[in-house]
């Protein structure tokens, strides 16, 4: 089954459509929402994900909330504070989600006397959507010229256009660099517990046409050391100001491995995945997540009902393990001093 490139989310007619994540790679269906709960629904359910994704999303939430407060009349700024904390709290280990809803909220709140105060709001959000695509295209362009030729790759979760709304992160390089001559093939991690690497990276990839293998997560270290893997590429949903970068649970186990093998470990996240505020991953909130994620595969029990689960979203990989962090606004290695170049 092919499909065109897709859209994980879009907005018509004052309404943002957002493509059910959790249906692919077989079934194609976007969720209607009318109001900004209904995307808070869309983000905590899984329906969208990816850090980028998720804070454009939410930034759309946003725009609803307006929308909202202007056809009920309702005190707008008491509304859009309870909204926004609402929209802050659906996944709070993905930073992008907090830089594009609180730039929002800052912008609304200092023209909140605007008569046209929806309209102002709704074109901020496009600004901020069309600044995502420019920082991905930078940030991809900065990680092709990283890679050796004919480089064999290995990728973890889902980093697409899927993901990111626009080309992506590390998937975004590994298909420019596939294109440019400098993959010859990539291996994909399944990514328990919701398999973003089988249902949707695979999907991104066979779609490009780019050479590409599925492994489960447990054969990372077979495969690089009997497959030759030259680099790991992976995201991120934040990277604390000493370079600590908090990405899908299994991302640590990786850097460990690339180290051992002493081949290189790239993060890819947009400039807005770093969180300067706090100084290292031991301030990263942890998303703790449900166990039926982990003990049920397409609505099936896999294990004893009342088996206990540890189900962790996220880890966090020390920065001394990172070979390099790349963004928008250039390639950063440590020790990590996050200006914009």
């Amino acid at each position: 089954m092919k499909f065109n490139r897709m859209l994980p989310f879009f907005w018509k007619n004052d309404v943002l459509y957002i493509l059910d994540q959790r249906k692919l790679p077989f079934e194609r269906k976007y969720y209607k929402c009318l109001n900004y709960k209904d995307v808070v629904k869309c983000i905590k359910q899984m329906v969208v994900r990816g850090a980028p994704a998720i804070g454009l999303v939410g930034g759309w939430a946003v725009v609803l909330a307006v929308k909202e407060a202007k056809l009920r009349k309702f005190k707008l700024t008491k509304f859009i504070e309870d909204a926004v904390n609402k929209i802050l709290s659906s996944r709070p280990t993905a930073y992008n989600l907090f830089y594009v809803v609180n730039r929002l909220k800052e912008f609304i709140l200092s023209n909140e006397n605007a008569g046209n105060l929806y309209e102002l709001t709704l074109n901020e959000m496009v600004k901020i959507q069309n600044e995502n695509s420019e920082s991905l295209m930078k940030l991809v362009k900065f990680g092709v010229e990283l890679l050796n030729k004919n480089s064999v790759v290995l990728t973890h979760c889902n980093t697409g256009a899927l993901a990111c709304g626009d080309v992506g992160t590390a998937l975004g390089i590994i298909i420019e660099g596939y294109k440019k001559g400098k993959v010859e093939h990539v291996y994909v991690d399944e990514t328990r517990a919701y398999l973003q690497g089988a249902k949707l990276t695979v999907l991104e990839l066979m779609t490009a046409g780019v050479p590409s293998t599925m492994i489960t997560d447990n054969m990372a270290a077979y495969v690089i050391k009997q497959k030759g893997v030259d680099c790991i590429i992976v995201g991120a949903d934040r990277i604390a100001k000493n370079g600590d970068t908090a990405n899908k649970i299994g991302t640590y186990n990786l850097a460990i491995l690339a180290k051992y093998h002493n081949i290189p470990f790239y993060v890819a996240a947009p400039f807005s995945s770093i969180d300067v505020s706090i100084p290292s991953g031991e301030y990263i909130k942890i998303e703790e997540r449900s166990d039926k994620e982990v003990k049920y595969i397409n609505n099936k029990l896999i294990t004893l009902k009342n088996a206990k689960v540890l189900h962790p979203a996220f880890d966090v990989t020390p920065s001394e393990l990172i070979t390099a962090i790349i963004t928008d606004c250039g390639v950063y290695k440590s020790p990590y001093n996050f200006a914009r170049i």
